[in-house]
């Protein structure tokens, strides 16, 4: 009986430093994604509502992360309740926590794993919000960011991440968040702007991004912060699975960015900036759920077809009628579903798990579970979002008026504008040319 305490004792995970230090950085990685998120979302509207794109982003970093602190980390990954919710009292503002105690089963702490999710938590509604660009009151959104996280996506981790949820318990792999993250971001989007309704000027004005350099940052930024997002879900590097999914993110955002510019160029002649931003996304999205089950290939194959159906997703708003100001139907949720899928055609077997898709030999098996998952996070998120956003439309109004949304969100909701052309050292119009010496002098002035 001594031996066999011994062995279990000997057997117990330790802190690891390393991997406690790696997870540190992997959640500063993805806290900046949100801000990253900003610019690519501020970039892509019109000026007059750049400060309001921002802001619906960057405020999710305050609220969320109270939340998270005060009940959301206990119901995502507390003790489970039939399956569907967690709770674990000692998690309500973390405060019965010990500082060195373990995360179950692995070699950080608690603290570290709960910061590492809020983060997740905190980007999630902030990709809602590109859907709803130049119409929504900022106090609505900020309520609905509120609830939203609450009942939708509180519940969601917990099916798909924690220890009891039905999704975790019947096999569905979400390595990093294609079903708890994109489709739940995107079916929610889908079913708040049915609700809200079209932009005024919808198919009818031009809505072009106001500044294209801010959007490839936004895009650089995310780029560079969903290496944290991806590696660190595995939640440290003992075994090289999450230096697996470091190369596959890195791989199968570069073969979507290429898919979606070989689209445009085929479909409408140009290779573009926003093209290759988007495409970029559209990669990350996809292999969110599938890099650790897929080869280095596997993850071309998977950013590239996600590249190419997420391109081909973005023109469908105009085609049905629903106006999804910056795409995020189109890019995230086609492309976690892409994603989440494709991990029923390519998973290997040999990563992250034993489960094999159909082209390595495992049958339909993993499909039919991944399907399974893709839909009721879709049907639950859609269905939910759209109830909450009709109560707040029905109770405080979700949308600004008519006149302010012509004339600039920006002004009426923060009282800023996000570039002030008048102040000092302005351009050329506010100088005062000297007078000309000549007649000759005075007609080359004019001209």
């Amino acid at each position: 009986m001594a031996s066999a305490i011994t062995t279990l004792a000997a057997d117990a995970p330790t802190l690891s430093a390393a991997n406690t230090g790696f997870m540190l950085i992997c959640s500063a990685l993805v806290m900046l994604m949100t801000p990253g998120l900003a610019f690519f979302y501020g970039g892509m509207v019109r000026v007059k509502s750049s400060l309001n794109m921002l802001m619906m982003s960057f405020i999710s970093l305050g609220i969320v992360t109270i939340l998270w602190v005060l009940y959301g980390f206990s119901l995502a990954f507390g003790t489970d309740h039939g399956s569907l919710i967690g709770w674990n009292s000692d998690y309500v503002g973390l405060s019965g926590i010990g500082i060195t105690e373990l995360w179950d089963g692995y070699t950080i702490p608690v603290y570290v794993f709960a910061v590492f999710q809020l983060m997740f938590a905190v980007i999630t509604p902030a990709l809602i919000s590109g859907a709803l660009a130049d119409r929504v009151k900022f106090s609505a959104w900020v309520l609905f960011t509120a609830l939203w996280v609450t009942v939708v996506y509180f519940p969601v981790a917990h099916w798909v991440w924690g220890a009891g949820g039905w999704l975790f318990e019947l096999g569905v792999i979400d390595f990093a968040g294609g079903t708890a993250v994109h489709i739940n971001a995107g079916a929610a989007a889908l079913g708040v702007i049915l609700v809200i309704g079209k932009r005024v000027g919808f198919k009818k004005d031009p809505m072009r991004p106001h500044s294209l350099p801010l959007v490839m940052l936004g895009a650089g930024l995310l780029w560079f912060g969903w290496f944290g997002f991806n590696a660190g879900s595995w939640l440290g590097n003992d075994d090289g699975v999450g230096a697996v999914m470091f190369v596959n993110t890195q791989v199968a955002t570069a073969a979507a960015m290429l898919a979606w510019l070989a689209y445009e160029k085929l479909r409408h002649g140009s290779f573009t900036t926003l093209g290759a931003a988007s495409g970029a996304v559209a990669g990350l999205v996809a292999i969110t759920p599938a890099g650790g089950s897929v080869s280095p290939l596997g993850a071309i194959a998977v950013g590239a077809i996600a590249g190419v159906l997420c391109a081909m997703a973005v023109g469908l708003k105009y085609k049905f009628g629903y106006d999804d100001s910056l795409d995020v139907v189109g890019v995230h949720l086609v492309g976690g579903i892409a994603g989440s899928l494709l991990v029923g055609f390519f998973a290997t077997g040999g990563v992250q798990s034993d489960a094999a898709g159909l082209f390595y030999g495992g049958g339909l098996e993993q499909l039919g579970k991944q399907a399974i998952g893709v839909f009721a996070v879709l049907a639950y998120s859609l269905v939910a979002s759209a109830i909450l956003a009709l109560l707040l439309d029905k109770t405080m109004g979700m949308r600004v008026s008519e006149d302010v949304e012509v004339s600039g969100i920006d002004q009426v909701e923060h009282a800023e504008t996000a570039y002030d052309f008048s102040g000092a050292g302005g351009g050329a119009a506010t100088r005062t040319a000297p007078a000309p010496a000549t007649a000759a002098a005075s007609k080359k002035v004019d001209a």
